[in-house]
């Protein structure tokens, strides 16, 4: 992989993985459409790193108070007591269905799940969703109100991310808006969720991208601009939804997969 590659790679993961647009069904596609040589699972995860990187600093601050109330909470022995405490614990629970899905599934994620055709068709149908939970949305929930089955559900919704296209955070911010939280909160509660099945993620797979003998100046590089663009694309999303709606994120995907189904019609005509 050349350096132009990794950094058009990370700049697609920082976008698409809080963008609602799906950052794995782009690095599958966007090689695919260009004729890249193909990269595995293992670099995808690696770029993961960079935007683990931006969801921390993006919510720094949030993490230190989480962190200081559940630890209150549990020298106090009440650590469901304090909502922000309460919220810590949430966040884990909802972080069990992806870890259990991720191991169950991880040789199809790999092989399986990666083929264009199938991207397409999760890019359209995640569109479909999107676009029903945000005109449905009643917009009134508020992250300290949330629930152990809002965040169960939104845990099994983070799990459907596994399959490429689908997208992580279009999964989540869908579930969220179903359930009745406002555009920015079901926005936060999806980016708050993300930081700990990357770390996850990252700690199993990065290691192993390494040991394969993975260049460190391209991956590094990957990861830097996973990084960067993360940031901006977190600050973007929240700053868009708090007057906007996401209706050009679903149009984007059904764009997004008509231009997949096209490619494979014309190529199969060759």
């Amino acid at each position: 992989m050349s350096e132009l590659h990794a950094v058009i790679l990370g700049m697609l993961q920082g976008l698409g993985e809080f963008l609602p647009i799906s950052s794995s069904g782009h690095l599958i596609v966007v090689p695919w459409l260009l004729g890249w040589p193909e990269h595995d699972l293992a670099f995808d995860v690696a770029l993961h790193v960079g935007t683990l990187a931006a969801v921390f600093i993006a919510f720094a601050g949030d993490w230190v108070q989480l962190f200081r109330a559940g630890l209150r909470g549990i020298g106090q022995g009440r650590p469901f007591e304090d909502p922000e405490s309460r919220l810590l614990w949430l966040l884990a629970l909802g972080t069990v269905p992806g870890v259990i899905a991720g191991l169950l599934l991880e040789k199809w994620a790999d092989t399986v799940f990666r083929a264009p055709g199938l991207v397409a068709i999760n890019m359209f149908a995640m569109g479909a969703v999107l676009l029903a939970a945000d005109r449905t949305s009643r917009g009134r929930g508020q992250i300290l109100h949330l629930t152990v089955k809002d965040i169960v559900l939104i845990g099994i919704a983070q799990a459907c991310a596994i399959l490429p296209g689908v997208s992580r955070s279009g999964a989540t911010i869908s579930m969220g808006l179903a359930l009745g939280y406002k555009r920015e909160e079901a926005a936060r509660i999806s980016f708050l969720l993300a930081m700990p099945i990357t770390v996850g993620a990252a700690l199993y797979k990065v290691p192993k991208l390494f040991a394969q003998g993975g260049d460190p100046t391209v991956i590094l590089l990957g990861i830097a601009t996973a990084a960067i663009f993360g940031f901006l694309s977190i600050r973007l999303l929240l700053a868009y939804v708090r007057t906007k709606n996401y209706l050009p994120f679903a149009y984007y995907r059904f764009g997004f997969a008509i231009v997949v189904w096209a490619t494979l019609f014309l190529r199969a005509g060759r």
